[in-house]
């Protein structure tokens, strides 16, 4: 082929590529093509959005090592925020989508048939990424991996699940048959937090949520006011603490700081849900009491007790508290990704030092704890 042939094509396509690139300017300064969510896409552009976006999918969720997920607690997590953040647009086993979501374009789908099709590597890419182009938002706190599998671990349940089992886990029989009402604070915000942490106050019993009763109202305000400026990461607390009024933050510090708090501590859950041996409960309480001076680790009980006499308000009474959860802080605080207020800095050197024994350890030991710090029985 001649030079001047090859100069003559590549002229023709130039020029057929700016003329395409002119009438596309004309088409969109024109304003033609609607937007109106209520008219839909045209089938071609569906089907090329959703094969974009499935592939898009599959390749970046590549190499994303899946946690164990079939621990019921975290189900239960996961639950609790699909019914605080999830349900408007998709629908539960309990209640249909919202009528408003039925006109989104692109309209959020039926959740079960899409779960039984993805891999959890994928749900969890979707969970925490999002989709551009759609209503469907990225995870508030990226830093929080632990809170979006606990929504992956929900949804893998989900297409099996009927509408009294859901209901159990997002409302636990005669926890809410009273609801708590407190000037200031809309209804629709005690539910969310009865939901997960109890109308008394005690988390559901089963670790997934931290207990709240007789906590001070310094820390659970100031906790409350962290979430809600993102210092303390949590996309599942951000969400509910950022729509808060100092006022109602007040309110509902003051009225779980003055709940009854449990007086038995959880000796026998923790064994019997984790196996840790009283030994082990025991090489906890000398961690929180002496530290590890070895590993430049301080002792625990001059902050967080036990001991009514030993603890600043600002700090978290950790006797009684859930295993789970006062494990999941403290890797939470050795990894950076936990935050909090202007006091959480000082727990960075402490952790450093801790190994995953360590923490489980000491976790345990203030789990067999009472309220008042006695010890409960725990066999070997």
């Amino acid at each position: 082929m001649s030079d001047f042939k090859i100069k003559q094509r590549v002229t023709t396509i130039v020029a057929f590529l700016v003329l395409v690139g002119v009438a596309g300017v004309l088409v969109m300064v024109s304003g033609v093509v609607p937007i109106k969510a209520s008219s839909g896409h045209w089938p071609v552009t569906r089907w090329v959005l959703n094969f974009s976006k499935a592939r898009s999918v599959s390749t970046h969720s590549m190499g994303i090592k899946v946690p164990p997920l079939d621990d019921p607690t975290l189900v239960m997590k996961g639950a609790g925020h699909f019914e605080t953040g999830c349900v408007q647009c998709h629908g539960s086993p309990s209640r249909p989508p919202s009528p408003v979501a039925r006109m989104m374009t692109a309209t959020p789908p039926p959740l079960p048939p899409k779960i039984r099709v993805r891999d959890p590597e994928e749900l969890f890419y979707i969970v925490k990424h999002g989709i551009k182009f759609t209503g469907m938002p990225g995870w508030p706190a990226l830093n929080r991996d632990d809170e979006v599998w606990s929504i992956v671990a929900f949804l893998l349940e989900l297409p099996e699940m009927d509408g009294e089992t859901y209901r159990e886990l997002v409302v636990p029989p005669g926890d809410l048959d009273e609801a708590v009402t407190i000037e200031g604070v809309l209804p629709s915000i005690m539910e969310a937090c009865s939901r997960c942490h109890g109308t008394d106050g005690l988390g559901r019993g089963t670790g997934a949520f931290p207990k709240l009763a007789g906590q001070s109202r310094e820390y659970l305000e100031e906790s409350l006011l962290a979430y809600a400026n993102g210092d303390r990461h949590s996309g599942m607390m951000q969400t509910l603490a950022a729509i808060l009024s100092p006022a109602a933050m007040a309110q509902l510090a003051e009225h779980y700081a003055t709940l009854s708090p449990s007086v038995a501590g959880n000796a026998a859950d923790v064994e019997s849900s984790q196996s840790i041996s009283a030994q082990r409960i025991e090489r906890g309480r000398r961690i929180a009491e002496t530290g590890l001076p070895d590993q430049d680790v301080p002792s625990c009980i001059d902050c967080h007790g036990p001991g009514e006499d030993l603890r600043a308000d600002e700090y978290p009474r950790l006797a009684g508290q859930y295993a789970d959860y006062l494990e999941l802080q403290l890797r939470l605080f050795k990894s950076g990704d936990r935050g909090g207020s202007d006091t959480a800095d000082l727990m960075s050197p402490v952790v450093t030092g801790l190994t995953e024994e360590d923490m489980k350890d000491v976790a345990a030991y203030y789990a067999s704890l009472s309220w008042h710090g006695e010890s409960q029985q725990v066999s070997d």
